[in-house]
């Protein structure tokens, strides 16, 4: 029986390390040091700041939605000449040509329930924010690396929410032309009521238009329900066209199963040409039967010749060829000539062999 206690006490201690090592990010050619963070998330990092001036990361784990997602960089002009699409680790002193942002394409075969945050100083100044899933890995190239444990991911929202309202502003010493846009993006990782409540004081219309779009395609990418709500509530109907722009991109990101039936109601009934054109081209990109039927009600119902057009487009986005014969069939009955131009102009660009048919029956009449 002591044999069997002290066996299942060294399996549970090699999970328990396990563990422990893997809620860490890869991270090479950096020098770490191991910091505690239960004084309090902002005081430890301004001390870290204001401590030197030369260049410094600092990084801590926070809890994140498990789902099919990397963040990372891709570098399409790596050594091996693009050949790998998926995540080549990120060199965070350099990071040219590549792209820090989210992709499922290259997600990790099991979604792991946290994601880390690093945030950049040098001259006693934040000048970068960045966040990356657990299967990036980072090259610091020889800068220090202060890691910090017990963080609470409330803390981290309301340090990260008071760089993204302070882009160009003298505000907690932090300089914010950088960190702003990323510090959106990590605050939407945190899986934290806290999360909600900062994103919805981000995107008010007393916020820069800027902030506000960010906070917006986070809230479709990100929040699930909660940010469809909010998308709903601030963005639907404001009255900044560009916004409402914006946030039909952010309705067509968003998972929930009503975001598309939002979509739908802009493309028919927003005030805006240019708004409902944007709601109809990001319907295509979702595709399907439903999306197919609205997209062609809008080019025979709206009243806007460029409206009609741009839904002409949106058909030749729609996924395996589905838009050619619905464009087949506009640029044989639409009455307006120049929406049958279109469809005949993306008709021959589509390449399809329906389309070919089609036009050799025109010409041979």
């Amino acid at each position: 029986m002591k044999n069997l206690n002290q066996f299942v006490f060294i399996l549970l201690l090699i999970s328990w390390v396990s563990v422990a090592v893997a809620q860490k990010p890869k991270v090479t050619n950096a020098k770490i040091q191991e910091l505690s963070a239960a004084s309090g998330l902002k005081a430890t990092i301004d001390g870290l700041v204001q401590k030197q001036t030369a260049p410094l990361w600092i990084g801590y784990r926070v809890p994140a939605a498990a789902k099919e997602r990397t963040l990372c960089c891709f570098d399409w002009n790596n050594s091996n000449n693009g050949q790998n699409k998926c995540c080549m680790g990120c060199k965070l002193e350099s990071e040219k040509g590549s792209f820090n942002g989210t992709s499922s394409d290259c997600a990790p075969p099991e979604p792991l329930p946290y994601a880390f945050v690093f945030i950049r100083a040098e001259e006693k100044q934040v000048q970068k924010v960045r966040a990356y899933s657990a299967d990036c890995a980072l090259d610091l190239a020889g800068l220090p690396l202060y890691w910090l444990e017990d963080v609470k991911p409330e803390q981290s929202v309301d340090l990260l929410a008071a760089l993204a309202v302070s882009e160009g502003q003298d505000v907690t010493g932090y300089r914010k032309k950088d960190p702003a846009r990323q510090a959106v993006m990590a605050i939407a990782l945190h899986d934290v009521p806290a999360a909600d409540a900062a994103l919805e004081k981000l995107i008010q219309p007393g916020q820069r238009p800027s902030l506000r779009a960010d906070v917006a395609f986070w809230l479709g990418v990100e929040r699930g329900k909660r940010g469809l709500e909010l998308l709903r509530k601030y963005v639907k109907d404001d009255k900044d066209e560009g916004l409402r722009k914006k946030g039909a991109f952010a309705f067509s990101q968003s998972k929930e199963p009503d975001a598309v039936k939002e979509l739908i109601s802009m493309a028919h009934q927003d005030p805006s040409p240019h708004v409902r054109g944007e709601a109809i081209f990001w319907m295509a990109q979702i595709g399907g039967r439903k999306e197919a039927q609205e997209i062609t009600e809008a080019i025979e119902n709206d009243p806007e010749t460029e409206v009609k057009k741009k839904a002409v487009f949106a058909l030749s986005q729609l996924h395996e060829g589905e838009g050619v014969p619905l464009l087949i069939n506009v640029a044989k009955t639409n009455k307006n000539p120049a929406v049958r131009k279109q469809a005949m102009f993306w008709l021959g660009q589509s390449r399809d062999p329906r389309a070919l048919e089609f036009f050799e029956q025109i010409l041979t009449k």
